[in-house]
């Protein structure tokens, strides 16, 4: 699995909105400039948040975008999974299900299988709210302990 600038912007994005929309819109130059994001690059991945439900915008002169729940409510698996489409670390193994011609022969698709609910199961435990609390007990939780020092 490889998360494109495409879902890592995402994720910035929304951390930064849970940050600083607090009381209001918050503009997307306003993004643009603190994240150091270029402004064509960042409207496409606003429209896809928006139009997959999780921003809320307003326009007009004190307009913008804030997240349209809570950042408790918000799962780092469904932010990716919208902007990525899939986060199967192989091709034959897809949200879906298998597709995949040899998949009753493949001695190793249990195995992809396998790494695929990790990274869902990983991914669906960390909220918004910990990637902007800054919770690395929990973002590292059992995968790396020697990742925590």
């Amino acid at each position: 699995m490889m998360v494109s600038t495409k879902g890592r912007y995402a994720l910035t994005v929304m951390v930064d909105l849970a940050k600083n929309a607090v009381d209001g819109y918050v503009s997307l130059a306003d993004i643009a400039e603190r994240e150091n994001l270029s402004m064509k690059y960042l409207e496409s991945i606003i429209s896809m948040l928006n139009k997959g439900g999780m921003l809320e915008s307003l326009r007009g002169k004190n307009g913008g975008y804030k997240l349209a729940r809570d950042p408790s409510e918000y799962t780092i698996n469904e932010i990716l999974l919208l902007t990525e489409g899939t986060l199967a670390p192989v091709n034959c193994i897809m949200q879906e299900g298998v597709e995949c011609e040899k998949a009753a022969t493949c001695s190793t698709l249990p195995l992809w299988a396998g790494l695929d609910g990790v990274i869902e199961n990983y991914l669906s435990g960390i909220t918004l709210e910990d990637v902007m609390s800054g919770n690395r007990k929990k973002m590292l939780g059992e995968y790396c302990q020697k990742c925590d020092s």
